[in-house]
């Protein structure tokens, strides 16, 4: 039987990185009871797959993983489980059963919701309005931006317009917070910070990556017709 959970994280939590995370779930779900099912040979292992790893120093309420398991107890109850085992900083949100042929969130990962705010401390160089008319001239009006993109071996001008599905700028607290739904995976995968230095060069200023704090809102497959799904959408609850 396979499952699909989804988990938020938060706080300091926020620092701890994937590897991590992915052990602090292993000896959770032993903890909860979970009858979760075990590879076969000499060195068993949980049969447990995360979808999309998330950034250190970066939140969510949309970060998925996915188990086997022999037998299972309802949504409601498999949730709770769990979060009696979470620390401050995680909590476990979803919990569903998957078709049997179902494949892993991490091969059907397509993209991701994201939204960027300036952390306490930092101030904006432009009013929610001004960021509001720079966006739409010098990116949402334009059929294209180009940016010169660096790799270890080399560099290349890419347009990353089509990789970038929305971008809008919003206002909290009296701040400007830059949302975006970007391509993600593990091809045509772009960082929503990457594309919001990309304004600031294109503004002549100089971008501060420890003045954002980035939020991972949720994370998308394709169905069949092509249409973004959450991940959590692609299973049912157990009753």
């Amino acid at each position: 039987m396979k499952i699909r959970v989804k988990f938020a994280k938060w706080g300091s939590m926020k620092f701890i990185g994937h590897l991590d995370m992915m052990r602090y779930f292993q000896k959770a779900v032993r903890r909860a009871d979970i009858d979760i099912r075990y590879s076969e040979g000499y060195s068993a292992h949980q049969i447990m797959s995360f979808a999309a790893p998330l950034g250190v120093g970066i939140t969510s309420d949309g970060e998925y993983f996915d188990i086997d398991v022999n037998s299972t107890l309802s949504s409601k109850e498999s949730i709770d489980a769990f979060n009696a085992q979470m620390v401050d900083g995680v909590k476990v949100t979803g919990y569903v059963q998957l078709p049997d042929n179902a494949k892993t969130a991490m091969s059907l990962v397509a993209a991701a919701d994201y939204s960027l705010s300036y952390k306490d401390g930092y101030e904006s160089p432009y009013s929610f309005e001004e960021w509001k008319n720079i966006i739409k001239e010098k990116f949402t009006d334009k059929d294209t931006f180009v940016v010169l993109k660096k790799t270890k071996k080399s560099e290349r001008e890419v347009d990353i317009k089509p990789l970038v599905y929305r971008f809008e700028v919003k206002e909290a607290d009296a701040k400007p917070v830059f949302e975006m739904q970007v391509s993600t995976g593990s091809t045509d995968n772009i960082k929503p910070e990457f594309v919001l230095e990309a304004i600031y060069k294109s503004c002549g200023l100089e971008y501060e990556p420890l003045s954002i704090q980035i939020h991972r809102q949720e994370v998308y497959a394709r169905d069949e017709h092509g249409e973004l799904i959450s991940l959590l959408d692609m299973g049912e609850d157990i009753i």
